[in-house]
């Protein structure tokens, strides 16, 4: 199995940010309607600072030899960051460009480049290729969250754009 595919699921996740968010007024970004407890703006700003942490971690294990992956209290990121004063879409375009920046760098990489690994603090080894899967899946576990954050507050997603 090649990297590619999981590649280009990772490089979608932006485009996929933007369509879930779009439409969103102030009120609704900064509501609390469930599911969970954060607000839309806290969750795209949770999305936003998970990425960039991850992708730190896979530069490093792309540059470094078996580099310490540090830990991040998310929960503690969100309290004391300030996550509910960041607009939703300038998360979702940070957490866009950062997509767009790492998809060039994995797009790089060597299939051999995707089983080097780095030390998590709490998790042990993790290779290059574990790393992508987990932040492309960290978005689909949100998105969930998102869309029926959405839902509970009346906001229905525009229909996609289409081409003619």
């Amino acid at each position: 199995m090649t990297a590619a595919p999981l590649i280009d699921r990772y490089a979608a996740g932006g485009p996929v940010l933007v369509y879930a968010t779009s439409g969103l007024s102030s009120e609704h970004e900064r509501a609390r309607p469930g599911p969970g407890a954060w607000s839309l703006a806290q969750l795209a700003a949770h999305l936003l600072d998970t990425d960039l942490v991850l992708a730190e971690r896979m530069k490093r294990v792309i540059a470094e030899e078996d580099p310490v992956l540090q830990a991040f209290d998310e929960n503690a990121w969100v309290e004391r960051l300030g996550a509910e004063a960041m607009r939703v879409e300038e998360a979702v375009n940070l957490f866009t460009a950062n997509r767009h920046w790492m998809t060039q760098v994995l797009r790089r990489c060597s299939e051999d480049d995707f089983g080097r690994a780095g030390r998590h603090s709490e998790a042990g080894r993790q290779t290059l290729a574990e790393l992508v899967a987990r932040v492309t899946s960290h978005l689909d576990h949100h998105l969930r969250f998102l869309y029926a954050k959405r839902a509970n507050l009346g906001v229905a997603i525009p229909p996609r754009y289409t081409a003619h």
